[in-house]
């Protein structure tokens, strides 16, 4: 399957996925898990994704002492072996700071591995530990992805390649292995800027926008902008995906208890480097409601929220980041259990 087969068909065939970044979580007497006992649990989380009937399970690349997962492909494929339907992929491998040519083999091996079932979500990358990781300079950062991205749209074609840029050896006629037995396929993560939607449109890839932050609604033009600047590339149809944070519980107030200290830790973290000020209870109760990029409540309420923004975008798929900072593994997979059972159904019928 290529790119373009992920054209949408029709509400009724939305697909559901689910997000993380691998989260270190703590254990029922409030102490942190280890990186490996967190990894153990995220591959756990898919099988039960898996089981319960949703479309994709996405794994984000980090690198910091919050995240257990800094090579996503290790653990799709552990995820691989334990599941039978489910599509597996990043949400995001960062590209600029990897070669194409070794993201490609590793994601052509991975669906080697799991039978056709490997996605792959290319993105900048809102972190920037892995760019002086790695040895590559931030004040590339633009260069870097453009070019990269140009590149890996060669290589999904499967063909030998002649490519040369300013930042990265020229190939000459490279071949590149495994070959898929039916294509891979490749989405670019956009967090919201014009260029971005322009860029995923010219070389062809889906386009899943990271709503972290305000309605659906602000996020219109950008999938408008991509469905526009398709058709002036001549591409195909391709599809809109979107990936937004969310907890489900029985109840909203339940899901709202559980959820804000894992949300709290999180945004205070990463927000004391950034500069942001303290989260705090007044901000999650915005965010989880309509005007919010949270979707956490009742099974009910975050179905709505689910069908009300696959109708604003026109979105193909919708994957929910089900792991935020401590919230514990037992209250995840609750939360998995019910996004299949109740919000899938549900969501179907609202948008039928």
């Amino acid at each position: 399957m290529t790119t373009a087969d992920l054209a949408p068909t029709g509400p009724a065939q939305i697909e559901l996925g689910l997000d993380t970044f691998g989260d270190v979580t703590r254990d029922a007497t409030g102490e942190l898990l280890s990186a490996a006992q967190t990894i153990r649990n995220v591959v756990d989380q898919a099988v039960l994704a898996d089981q319960v009937g949703l479309s994709f399970f996405g794994i984000g690349e980090h690198h910091r002492r919050e995240f257990a997962v800094s090579s996503p492909e290790v653990v799709l494929a552990a995820a691989a072996a334990r599941t039978k339907r489910i599509h597996l992929g990043t949400a995001v491998t960062v590209l600029s700071s990897d070669d194409p040519v070794r993201v490609f083999e590793r994601f052509s091996t991975l669906d080697a591995v799991s039978s056709g079932r490997a996605e792959v979500i290319l993105g900048r990358g809102s972190f920037i530990e892995s760019f002086p990781l790695f040895g590559y300079d931030l004040r590339d950062y633009e260069a870097l992805f453009d070019e990269k991205l140009e590149l890996f749209s060669q290589l999904l074609t499967e063909k030998p390649v002649t490519w040369s840029g300013t930042l990265r050896a020229p190939l000459e006629e490279a071949d590149v292995f495994p070959k898929t037995e039916n294509g891979l396929r490749a989405w670019v993560g956009v967090g919201g800027t014009p260029e971005s939607a322009v860029r995923a449109a010219r070389y062809g890839y889906g386009l899943m926008l990271a709503i972290i932050g305000g309605p659906a609604e602000r996020f219109r033009p950008f999938a408008e902008l991509y469905r526009r600047s398709l058709e002036t590339f001549e591409r195909p149809e391709l599809p809109v995906g979107v990936h937004s944070p969310g907890h489900i519980a029985e109840t909203d107030q339940q899901a709202w208890d559980e959820a804000y200290e894992g949300f709290e830790a999180m945004n205070n973290s990463i927000g004391r480097e950034r500069g942001w000020p303290p989260y705090n209870r007044l901000r999650f109760q915005h965010d989880v409601g309509p005007g919010g990029a949270l979707y956490v409540g009742s099974p009910e309420t975050v179905a709505r929220k689910i069908a009300d923004t696959v109708r604003t975008l026109g979105a193909w798929r919708f994957d929910m980041k089900f792991s935020t900072g401590t919230l514990s593994h037992e209250k995840m997979m609750r939360s998995i259990e019910l996004y299949g059972t109740e919000v899938a159904p549900l969501v179907r019928d609202m948008l039928s």
